[in-house]
């Protein structure tokens, strides 16, 4: 996997420059800030509203008939597949699942792109992709009590280019490419875990939720269109609707018991 020189630097607890670096144990002690990690794609950004337009732009250029939600939906599954079947440790990089999957999913819909160009595209249309309508107010009450980050399978050039990355801490922008492991496997989440300590994690998509909590990490469940609980999977003990609830939804976290929650002050 290739570096961008000119993308900022990642400053991450532990972590060196290039992919799966090494993201160590964090040392914060007992007196310091916890931290709280939020998915990127689902919990942060309305990514198939996004995503589906850059895709119709793209359409809309190749004369295809298809409308930019399929095209999205489409290629999100194979995006996931692709991610799924990631090993640990596995030097590859999210851009190169993304352009597999698009390979994918051109194939299934018998469409002639040109992937490599178009992914370059999608890329370019992230910048605009609108953030769900709670998530300033939501991220900013969070950020009153807490070190507020991103756990999420993406590359460090591509976060940086998010709406959410000027809201959170960019110490704790804990993107697959530094910790060298993707969603929904354990390694992600305990090597976030191992960098951040106390982490509790926000998620909406299914497998996040279920990933997160099968790796034993303290999650709130930030309900959103489209995404479901995993069934198979464990259920969340606290799920919300609005992320203008988190600090309440963190509290009754700590109030069960989980110590690693106990993050406000007072």
């Amino acid at each position: 996997m290739t570096q961008t020189s000119g993308c900022p630097a990642l400053v991450v607890p532990g972590s060196g420059r290039g992919y799966g670096a090494g993201v160590q144990q964090g040392t914060a002690g007992r007196d310091s800030p916890r931290v709280v990690t939020f998915d990127l794609f689902s919990a942060l950004t309305d990514s198939r509203r996004g995503a589906a337009a850059a895709f119709g732009e793209i359409a809309a250029e190749r004369g295809w008939s298809v409308p930019g939600e399929e095209l999205y939906d489409v290629w999100d599954r194979h995006n996931k597949e692709q991610q799924r079947r990631a090993v640990a440790g596995a030097r590859t990089s999210f851009r190169e699942l993304s352009l597999a999957a698009l390979r994918l999913a051109y194939e299934q819909l018998g469409l002639r792109g040109r992937p490599e160009a178009d992914l370059d595209l999608l890329w370019r249309s992230v910048a605009r992709w609108p953030l769900w309508a709670d998530v300033a107010e939501g991220v900013a009450a969070v950020a009153a009590h807490a070190s507020v980050g991103i756990l999420s399978n993406v590359d460090d050039e591509l976060v940086v280019t998010t709406r959410a990355y000027p809201l959170v801490d960019p110490r704790w922008v804990l993107t697959s490419q530094r910790l060298g492991a993707f969603k929904p496997g354990p390694a992600i989440y305990l090597r976030a875990a191992r960098a951040a300590p106390g982490l509790v994690h926000v998620a909406a998509s299914a497998r996040d939720v279920r990933g997160a909590l099968e790796a034993g990490i303290p999650t709130v469940r930030l309900v959103r269109p489209g995404h479901r609980v995993d069934p198979g999977g464990p259920a969340p003990t606290v799920e919300i609707s609005d992320a203008r609830d988190l600090p309440g939804a963190l509290a009754q976290l700590g109030r069960a018991g989980q110590d690693s929650t106990r993050i406000w002050n007072g």
